[in-house]
């Protein structure tokens, strides 16, 4: 019997990513049957007749909008109730004088300068996310670079190198150095003879020489070639001080205690290689150019209070904002109904008991965004930093740069903290906004330490306290999926539901839009055949 413990999937993956780099955990996830293309195939195709059905779609977030803009093309009569006094949901740019309103009664207006922005919700594309690309193009949004991975960012840990941030160039090559020491020192003594043959080993000694900058005796140590991929204690110059200095690796123990080589499969995942994308001036840009779209068949300020369906249609109770005393009814045959299950699982909802047990199954993360405004660029002027995003086991977790605005004078923006999940990110959805950015200001400072001269306002947004969301994206555990998900997902009766919580890329903005297409064309397949 074999008594090797048995090595997970999923950690053989982070390990691959770590050691060897996104490249080969990309295609150990596709031998894995883990990483493919996005399944859209180009825009929907609805042919047959609708027979003037009607369909009420509950949110005009992108799933609500995207089943709106294709089935309104198909023939259908389409109506939109949505909450906000604005289209996008989740898709949603924060700007200087907007007014942000959270659970517990605390507003917030931003004061950021003219210009400048935070995404609270998504707030990058992934280069595979190719139903969100498409309608990108076809409705004229504009991509700009997204920075996943600046080598130049840092990486820090409160106990190790004296606090010290380390930059992720550096890191990433005395992690490569270090590890392809060891395995060359394994090869050369000959315990790889079983798995690897001698024409292999050779090839093998030669690929660690140059993916972990080693020397000729196979030595990760301080020279010019280990320089050119860790950086240097002085740079090539000109004249006189041309001349550039090795810097001094940090050992293998030392980085393996620090624990920061955890932070290099951030860049190695699928869902985060490059090249990523962001729409130009925000990401509302793409909620906006739907509503552009569709604007006219959305009534705004509509709060959803009950959902009632027979054989025959739909009938959605709500109220307005304005007038919350008088609740008023909108009726259909069909209704998509793309309202977060958070919010969903609280309203009397007409749906079989699988369905109801579905969307009662399934929890949502927790998420908290900081955004924090500073006198000027310093982690530019200063550090060299343009974009990207810095790592850390400090409760902000994350420090990411502007990827617009480069190399300007003036203020600028940092995203001063992303907490995603955890016991830190329900300790500052506790706090009040204000108490927040205090938080990530001093934290902050630790890593940068500009921060408390420069900094000049902020604001924060914790996911939980959100009222069109209670929560930041569908948390499906693995038992819930399998157990619950297909029920989430069928039509019933009249009413189907959409939303990146119905799909398998939840709080991505592909998965909602994957999830609306393959909504309505069930749907549309249905009316057709009745």
């Amino acid at each position: 019997m074999d008594n090797e413990p048995n090595l997970r999937r999923r950690d053989l993956l982070a390990l691959i990513g770590t050691v060897a780099g996104s490249s080969a955990m990309y295609h150990a996830m596709t031998s894995l049957g883990f990483a493919s293309e996005s399944a859209y195939r180009g825009p929907v195709k609805l042919e047959g007749n609708a027979k003037g059905a009607s369909v009420l779609i509950l949110g005009a977030g992108l799933a609500g909008m995207t089943a709106a803009l294709e089935l309104r093309k198909a023939g259908y009569k389409v109506q939109i109730l949505e909450f906000n006094s604005r289209a996008g949901g989740r898709n949603w740019t924060i700007r200087g004088g907007d007014v942000v309103t959270e659970l517990g009664g605390f507003k917030q207006k931003c004061e950021f300068e003219q210009g400048l922005y935070i995404n609270p919700g998504p707030w990058r594309i992934p280069y595979h996310h190719r139903a969100l690309l498409d309608y990108c193009r076809r409705l004229n949004v504009t991509l700009e670079p997204f920075i996943q991975l600046n080598h130049n960012a840092y990486l820090h840990a409160a106990r190790a190198f004296d606090g010290k941030p380390q930059r992720i160039r550096s890191v990433k090559a005395d992690f490569q150095g270090g590890v392809s020491e060891l395995l060359a020192r394994v090869t050369q003594q000959g315990k790889l003879d079983e798995t690897v043959s001698k024409e292999d080993q050779e090839i093998l000694l030669q690929s660690l020489r140059a993916w972990g900058a080693l020397d000729r005796d196979h030595k990760y140590n301080a020279n010019l070639i280990s320089a050119e991929f860790r950086g240097y204690a002085r740079d090539p110059g000109g004249g006189l001080t041309a001349d550039p200095l090795p810097s001094e690796p940090v050992g293998l123990s030392e980085i393996l205690r620090s624990r920061l080589w955890r932070y290099l499969q951030a860049f190695a995942r699928y869902n985060f290689q490059t090249t990523m994308f962001q729409p130009v001036g925000g990401m509302d840009a793409i909620g906006k150019a739907f509503a552009r779209e569709v604007g006219e068949v959305i009534r705004y300020n509509a709060r959803v209070t009950q959902i009632q369906q027979n054989g025959s249609g739909v009938t959605v109770s709500y109220v307005d904002a304005a007038k919350p005393s008088i609740v008023q009814q909108a009726t259909a045959d069909w209704c998509i109904c793309t309202i977060p299950l958070s919010i969903l699982s609280q309203l009397p909802l007409d749906v079989s008991g699988p369905m109801k047990n579905a969307i009662e199954a399934v929890p949502y993360a927790g998420s908290v965004k900081i955004g924090l405004q500073f006198k000027r660029r310093f982690w530019e002027e200063d550090e060299a930093i343009y974009g990207g995003i810095s790592f850390t086991d400090l409760p902000i977790r994350q420090i990411a740069y502007p990827n617009y605005g480069f190399n300007r004078s003036g203020r600028g923006i940092l995203l001063g903290a992303y907490l995603f999940e955890g016991a830190n990110s329900y300790e500052f959805t506790a706090m009040s906004p204000a108490e927040r950015v205090a938080s990530a200001v001093e934290f902050g400072a630790m890593i940068h330490p500009q921060y408390k001269h420069e900094f000049e306002n902020g604001v924060a947004v914790a996911w939980h306290r959100v009222p069109f969301t209670l929560g930041c994206s569908g948390e499906w555990s693995d038992a819930a999926r399998t157990q619950h998900y297909r029920n989430l997902c069928q039509i019933d009766g009249r009413i189907v539901l959409a939303g990146e919580h119905a799909s398998d890329l939840p709080a991505w903005q592909e998965g909602a839009i994957l999830s609306a297409l393959d909504a309505i064309g069930r749907l549309h397949e249905r009316v057709v055949k009745t």
